[in-house]
């Protein structure tokens, strides 16, 4: 990115061109991804992808905010969003509390919160004391245990008229966009359609403000299992297989270090 990102600039692209959200997990892949995205989240899905994980429920504070640390160093032009991991923002004083030593602790442009009407007076709390907030509605991976299972959302008109009622109680708790995730895409557009703060989804469709995937996912890098919402843009687990082997191979019959290889 030539220019970073702002929360105003951010907040303009409602409705224009769409943003280009990717999680990034450490400062190698997020210079490389930083390149084509216009923010990058440091998401708890990092529990899953890289630290074998069911769900994302274990990751601690202090997990996110060396990522967070190591994503700003290899990317510092880009936007970054810190996921604020289960547990942390149970009520407002903790939230800011923990909210503060993101922020204290990491050059973290803003954090993630998951939930919508039910969590709305703790974002609330916290863009009114200098924290910007994304919020995260729909299918909520932090709930994944309560709610039994990762199940989309928008399916009834009763969960249709919920996911409204979340998306317009966060934006008036001050959110300066939200993530959708998981919602059926005609929801998902009427959703958008009824906030004026961008709404990035993923698996919601392509008729709202953005996209954002894991780029383990996008890249073919995790293999565990692959959501019906990804598209992979490369085999990259197979590639590093391939790679990886012929290094073995070359190492066994002293194919490397070549002369060119060698001082």
């Amino acid at each position: 990115m030539s220019k970073k990102l702002s929360i105003s600039s951010i907040k303009k692209r409602k409705g224009q061109e769409p943003l280009v959200m990717i999680t990034a997990y450490d400062a190698l892949f997020a210079t490389l991804l930083s390149e084509s995205a216009d923010m990058l989240l440091v998401g708890d899905s990092l529990n899953m992808s890289f630290a074998g994980k069911n769900d994302t429920i274990s990751a601690t504070l202090e997990q996110m905010i060396y990522h967070v640390n190591a994503v700003c160093a290899g990317a510092p032009k880009s936007f970054v969003v810190a996921d604020m991991p289960f547990g942390t923002y149970i009520d407002r004083e903790l939230a800011l509390q923990n909210a503060i030593k993101m922020f204290q602790q990491t050059q973290a442009d803003c954090v993630k919160i998951e939930g919508g009407a039910d969590k709305a007076s703790i974002i609330e709390h916290l863009t009114q004391n200098g924290i910007a907030v994304c919020g995260h509605i729909g299918l909520l991976p932090q709930s994944v245990r309560s709610e039994g299972g990762y199940k989309v959302k928008g399916k009834t008109e009763h969960e249709r008229k919920q996911l409204i009622k979340d998306a317009l109680a966060v934006e008036k708790a001050g959110a300066f966009c939200m993530v959708i995730e998981g919602v059926k895409a005609d929801v998902a557009k009427e959703v958008a359609e009824s906030v004026l703060v961008p709404v990035i989804g993923i698996g919601a469709g392509k008729d709202v403000d953005g996209q954002v995937l894991v780029f383990s996912d996008m890249l073919g890098l995790f293999e565990a299992f692959t959501p019906k919402f990804v598209k992979k843009y490369m085999d990259g687990a197979s590639l590093v297989r391939e790679a990886v082997a012929t290094y073995a191979d070359e190492v066994k019959i002293k194919e490397f270090p070549s002369e060119i290889h060698t001082y």
